[in-house]
């Protein structure tokens, strides 16, 4: 091992022992089954915003976008970008201080127990249906994570790809057994500031490294349609494509699967004061401008190195449309850096640790709330089999573990595509969770049928038209998000205003939280 991956080597291991301890801190902290899903309502404004973006910033913030930037230009990567900036406002204006307030008064610890409870559903189907689909889109999601860590290791020393992943895998469980809902949150951010470091001190390297701004502009404009807010870059054919508008619009959608993110609602259910929540709007606001400008121009400045010749290319000859490879380039950088010297193999040791930070702070969410799914809602709640506090514990630790053993069973293929499933995982999130979200905190008509009918509809609709409708191509190559978003809305209304109205006591306890908000 050369002196440059032991300085890395070093500064990674550090970082995790840092990432366990805290889970160990925090589980003296965590006394019940509500502190190790829900943290006991303590979180203050500043984690509670940093933690929730890095939770929602997984490692396509690290590697997927930069990757889809560096493959095709600024218009894939951007539009993105820019619905997920305007999702994460919208999310924290119109969402978290009524859902705060809704789940407080109802005693709700996960998001399927807020349905259940929000709409007095004593058949318990809200609760099963929304859980379930937590798990079919959790598993997918988590798995992201996994291969983020088996590619940063195989590419970074060369060992195998699984065993790097399983690795990573049994640490980010290790830390979240131990310390549950406050060891995500305080190790999110942490990583938060890690991931924020890593973005700046590589675009800083890069673009010195390119010959300065000037020199990384006209680079990518030697790239037909790099540069295009209206074109992306044929690699294949060295031509601009045309990005047209509804590209666009699905791309600039990703923002809607912000209101349906279970991971990231916790987040503003455990926030000690609902009064808190305006600070970390504006907290999570900046970070997630300055985070996602970063991760889509690092893509373009990896062009422009490879342009000069300063790093090799990362589009694979052999499927040149295909952002996997691509996904690498911030380790490749991040080994560029640590060939200069064992202070900077250090840094680009942190670095690296900034791409686990990435994919720590997502994956740690998505096992807790996936764990709560099962434990919570599916075992006791639907089933009615009563728990004791200790078993209670012991059961959501297992799932848990459960979870995350399916999630590397399905990242086990070194060419899978991080934003690819990413992209999918979001996607079934924003469409079954979203419209009932949104519309059961601000429509006073909906009730329990119609709850039942949107997750339905819009979790099903996320398969129909990923599988068969998208490979139709043409007008028909939209992301699933959009779609699937707009049919569980018409089936949330329809169904509701065919059925019978809400009890008198759910209607006026919407008006007295609407009252709070």
């Amino acid at each position: 091992m050369t002196s440059a991956q032991i300085g890395i080597v070093i500064s990674i291991l550090v970082y995790l022992a840092m990432m366990l301890l805290v889970g160990f801190i925090s589980s003296k902290d965590t006394n019940d089954v509500k502190d190790f899903y829900l943290g006991g309502r303590k979180l203050g404004p500043l984690v509670t915003a940093m933690s929730a973006e890095a939770s929602d910033m997984s490692s396509y913030l690290l590697m997927g976008v930069p990757g889809l930037a560096y493959l095709t230009g600024i218009a894939d990567a951007g539009w993105t970008a820019v619905g997920l900036i305007v999702g994460t406002y919208l999310n924290w204006l119109l969402v978290a201080k009524r859902l705060r307030n809704y789940t407080e008064k109802l005693d709700a610890i996960t998001i399927p127990d807020y349905f259940k409870k929000r709409f007095r559903d004593k058949s318990n189907i809200t609760l099963c249906v929304g859980a379930i689909f937590i798990l079919i889109f959790f598993v997918p999601y988590t798995a992201s994570g996994f291969s983020a860590c088996g590619k940063l290791f195989s590419s970074l020393f060369g060992v195998n790809y699984q065993l790097a992943m399983i690795v990573s895998a049994v640490i980010i469980v290790g830390y979240t057994t131990t310390g549950g809902f406050l060891a995500a949150s305080k190790t999110d951010f942490i990583q938060s500031i890690v991931m924020t470091l890593a973005l700046l001190f590589v675009l800083g390297y890069g673009v010195s490294h390119a010959g300065g701004l000037g020199a990384v502009i006209s680079n990518a404009n030697a790239l037909p349609g790099f540069l295009n807010v209206s074109a992306t870059y044929d690699n294949a054919a060295n031509a601009a494509s045309p990005y047209g508008f509804f590209n666009k619009v699905t791309m600039f959608c990703w923002g809607l699967g912000y209101f349906g993110m279970p991971h990231i609602l916790l987040r503003f259910m455990a926030v000690r004061k609902a009064g808190e929540l305006k600070l970390s709007r504006r907290i999570a606001s900046v970070w997630v401008v300055v985070s996602l400008g970063i991760a889509v121009f690092l893509g373009v400045v990896g062009r422009a190195l490879t342009q000069t010749g300063a790093i090799a290319s990362l589009v694979d000859p052999a499927n040149p449309g295909s952002s996997s490879t691509a996904e690498t380039l911030i380790v490749v950088l991040a080994g560029k850096i640590s060939e200069n010297g064992f202070i900077l193999a250090l840094v680009a040791g942190l670095v690296l640790a900034g791409i686990l930070a990435s994919t720590m702070s997502t994956a740690d969410s998505q096992l807790i709330a996936a764990s709560s799914s099962v434990s919570e809602n599916i075992i006791q709640q639907t089933f009615g089999v009563k728990l004791s506090e200790r078993a209670a514990m012991i059961t959501a630790r297992a799932t848990l573990i459960a979870v995350a053993v399916f999630g590397v069973l399905i990242a086990w293929n070194p060419d899978s595509s991080i934003f690819g499933i990413v992209s999918f995982a979001w996607a079934g999130f924003g469409a079954v969770f979203g419209p009932i979200m949104i519309l059961s905190l601000y429509w006073k008509r909906t009730n329990k049928y119609g709850a039942m009918a949107g997750m339905v509809a819009g979790g099903a609709m996320v398969f129909i038209w990923k599988y068969l409708v998208r490979p139709m191509g043409g007008v028909w190559d939209l992301y699933e998000l959009a779609p699937a978003f707009l049919i569980g809305i018409i089936a949330i209304v329809v169904v509701s205003l065919v059925t019978e109205k809400p009890e008198k006591e759910i209607q006026e306890e919407f008006d007295s939280v609407k009252e709070m908000a």
